[in-house]
């Protein structure tokens, strides 16, 4: 059961980071240039150009790569580096205000470039919140000096997708006395194996055999807090949602949580024994309902 789980796991982080990458034009320019050559992991050197420049011919940008975002070491690699200005912007930063203020060599004090990057936020995480550990590697493409910062990042109960989370001080350094840059983290929520994610709503598909269907049942569904016993009303259609209040995503701020919405699949049987291929063929005889007449 574990090893079942595990491979569960790694099946939806992939697909993860297959929408992440096609979603995102940048990412899908790179995935365009790995070409098929993408699986072959981390022995795969890029294609000559990969690195973009950042403020015109011969301007090389600097480096990020992050660990702890919930993203393979591979996809950050290749798909997960930073997103920033250029050198002047990144190690000189950007201007204070005005003239700016001189540092105390007689430099000119800028603040440092501000960054941004993803992070994969698990459904659970977004239920309890959590405290995820963040470490992010610099390296100047002047000098080729490279420098690794940890840092714990507060994931906030009732986070959204595509919300942005502010880490102070974490982006790039300024000069001249200048304060450092932020980190900013865009939230990206990861597929889960029961749920579908809608806003504060939570999507669950729920196969029904026809028989509950049509006399009604009482069924167990799963919910981020554990399972609870969800009604099957006489009738119920292909298709038919049903909602179970509250139990969506959470809210912050005092606010009401999302609800979940049961949506019923009814599935037939692809085999039949000979007893029941008779009960269908007698229940097919005698019964009045004709569905292109319903």
């Amino acid at each position: 059961m574990a090893g079942n789980k595990k491979k569960a796991e790694e099946k939806f982080k992939e697909i993860n980071e297959a929408y992440e990458v096609l979603s995102d034009p940048e990412k899908r320019r790179k995935y365009d240039q790995l070409g098929a050559r993408w699986k072959e992991g981390a022995g795969f050197e890029p294609p000559p150009g990969w690195r973009q420049t950042a403020g015109g011919p011969g301007w090389q940008s600097a480096e990020f790569h992050f660990d702890g975002t919930g993203f393979s070491d591979f996809f950050e690699r290749f798909f997960g580096g930073g997103r920033f200005g250029g050198i002047e912007d990144l190690f000189g930063g950007a201007d204070l205000g005005g003239a700016g203020r001189m540092g105390a060599r007689g430099t000119r004090a800028r603040r440092g470039q501000d960054i941004e990057g993803d992070i994969l936020v698990t459904l659970d995480e977004v239920q309890h919140g959590s405290i995820r550990e963040i470490r992010l590697q610099q390296t100047d493409p002047r000098t080729g000096r490279q420098e690794t910062h940890s840092f714990k990042v507060r994931i906030p109960v009732g986070v959204r997708d595509g919300q942005t989370i502010r880490v102070p001080g974490k982006g790039g350094p300024g000069a001249g006395g200048g304060p450092a840059g932020d980190l900013f983290l865009r939230v990206r929520l990861a597929a889960h194996p029961d749920f579908r994610v809608q806003g504060g709503d939570l999507y669950h598909d729920l196969d029904l055999a026809p028989w509950d269907a049509v006399l009604g049942t009482t069924l167990q569904v799963p919910t981020l807090s554990g399972p609870v016993s969800v009604r099957i009303p006489p009738g119920t259609q292909n298709g038919q949602q049903l909602r179970v209040r509250g139990r969506g995503l959470p809210a912050g701020g005092g606010q009401p949580a999302g609800d979940l919405y049961i949506v019923v699949r009814v599935q037939v049987p692809r085999t039949l024994t000979d007893e029941e291929r008779k009960l269908w063929e007698r229940l097919r005889a005698v019964s009045t309902f004709d569905p292109r007449r319903a």
